[in-house]
């Protein structure tokens, strides 16, 4: 049976190894930052709790892909995949409470149309515009979601559980999220890891390369203020085939965006600055897998010839531990959740125990998601420029 948990540090190893596989911003391949994170996390978790731990300022990092000043005060929960039948860490998500805020905003283009008319002429013209727009609301971002390769498509949609997993946890401690969700998606890349809007725009005014600006932003983003326009940037001087992936995704993330979509996430014209990539954003409370999260009692052990249906069903006990399972179900007449003896034993085999509750029946499964910040399929590994995954949840 597969089991969702907070991740640990004897995952560290496979964690790095699953990094190596993809070219990620919130998951590098540097084992140290990798065991600060699931430090972190599960400090977020006791916090959750409510055990009584102080939130720390992570370190900064030399390296790519450290704690960055976008989530230094936030709480960062990450969740694995596990095989109860053969232990280990088999993929991974993760939820960032708070991105960036007052006087710390997320850097982002907002594509606007503006309208010309010539009297001598007769005739106007409309024209698409970028121009660099401040965020300081803070959102939750989701993202950093990884499978193993051999365990896509298992028939357990591994993929689903630990995506939506993220949206479970955020119905269970509501608070400690933000009204609105953000998801930054993955624009683009050709065949060498490049991506022709950075070639073609930004590195005209920041001399990196798009893989360098990209890591660097994890750190500092006042060099993208300090050095992107602030005017209207015309994207009519730019040749039709860049223009074209402003606010699109790559094949291989188009059902992800779908999947999304369904659940309430929208584009609004935000793009990523460097790449183009589309940010879909959603009201926390509308989204289906959050509105739809309750608590509830564990009843006793079902038969399996009397449930049906799919729930993603939880528990945090009181130091902090997480467990999820997704299981077939039946409420009794006692109001109480019924499951399977083996989900069931995964989650204390204690009737009145209190679980977190999302049915799940029906939801559509990614097919090989690939989001910016990490909701990606790991791909074979192959030379830096071959790598088309650059993020999980920048």
């Amino acid at each position: 049976m597969f089991v969702i948990r907070r991740a640990r540090m004897e995952d560290a190893t496979t964690l790095l190894k699953m990094a190596k596989m993809v070219h990620f911003i919130n998951l590098p391949p540097d084992k140290e930052i990798i065991a600060e994170k699931i430090t972190n996390s599960r400090a977020s978790f006791e916090r959750a709790a409510g055990v009584n731990r102080k939130q720390v300022t992570p370190k900064r990092h030399s390296g790519s892909g450290g704690i960055s000043e976008k989530t230094a005060l936030a709480e960062l929960f990450m969740f694995v995949v596990d095989d109860l039948s053969n232990p280990g860490c088999l993929g991974t998500s993760q939820i960032v409470s708070q991105m960036g805020g007052p006087g710390n905003p997320n850097v982002c283009f907002k594509l606007e149309e503006r309208e010309k008319y010539s009297e001598s002429l007769k005739f106007g013209t409309k024209t698409t515009v970028a121009r660099m727009y401040l965020d300081e609301s803070g959102p939750t971002e989701i993202g950093g979601l990884i499978l193993q390769p051999s365990y896509r498509g298992h028939p357990a949609k591994l993929g689903r559980f630990v995506s939506s997993v993220r949206f479970h946890f955020m119905g269970l401690h509501r608070k400690i999220f933000r009204p609105t969700v953000l998801a930054e998606m993955m624009a683009p890349i050709t065949t060498d890891g490049e991506n022709l809007i950075w070639n073609a725009l930004g590195r005209r005014f920041i001399p990196l390369s798009y893989t360098e600006a990209d890591r660097f932003c994890q750190y500092s983003r006042e060099f993208m203020t300090s050095l992107l326009p602030t005017g209207d940037i015309q994207l009519s001087i730019l040749p039709p085939e860049v223009r074209m992936q402003f606010g699109e995704v790559g094949k291989e993330t188009a059902p992800a965006r779908r999947m999304l979509e369904k659940l309430g996430f929208r584009y609004e014209n935000f793009v990523d600055p460097f790449d183009g990539g589309p940010y879909l954003f959603a009201k926390t409370d509308e989204i289906p897998l959050v509105r739809d999260t309750r608590r509830m009692e564990l009843g006793e052990a079902a038969s399996p010839s009397t449930v049906k249906g799919q729930a993603i069903v939880s528990v945090l006990d009181k130091d902090g531990e997480f467990f999820a399972v997704q299981s077939a179900y039946r409420i009794g007449k006692d109001g109480r959740v019924g499951l399977p003896r083996e989900a069931y034993e995964v989650l204390g085999g204690k009737a009145g125990v209190t679980v977190g509750f999302t049915p799940v029946d029906g939801l559509a499964s990614p097919d090989n998601p690939r989001s910016k910040k990490g909701d990606a399929k790991p791909i074979a590994k192959k030379s830096p420029k071959a790598r088309t995954t650059k993020k999980l949840e920048k």
